[in-house]
């Protein structure tokens, strides 16, 4: 536990608690406005959370040589939840731009069938 000071530790711990907060955040606003999509991001959310998590580990135990199998864990959850957010970011993207589409077409529907009568 000594191998980082008191300031990194508040660092690296409310970052963890940060980031639970946002991921609670995000899937409450998914349920609030009835976008399911959202709980993507919040899936999406939870290998950094990991890769935190692993790195939070290794230090509490003085960066042991025993665990180095968890930097292996946290570079891993890195690259793969960048991907799983690049992915969900799209999905959310996707998701509006189709709703959109849904929304426009029924505006125009309606426009056309009030100028024909």
């Amino acid at each position: 536990m000594h191998a980082l000071s008191i300031t990194t530790w508040i660092i690296h711990v409310s970052s963890v608690i940060e980031w639970i907060a946002a991921i609670w955040l995000i899937w409450t606003y998914g349920e609030v406005s009835g976008d399911r999509y959202w709980r993507w991001l919040s899936y999406a959310m939870l290998p950094a959370l990991v890769s935190a998590m692993c790195a939070c580990t290794w230090h509490f135990f003085d960066n042991l040589e025993s665990l180095e199998w968890l930097v292996m864990i946290q570079a891993s959850m890195t690259v793969v939840g960048n991907f799983t957010l690049c992915g969900a970011a799209w999905w959310i993207w996707y998701s509006v731009r189709k709703s959109d589409k849904c929304e426009m077409t029924k505006a125009v529907k309606s426009k056309t069938t009030i100028d024909a009568s």
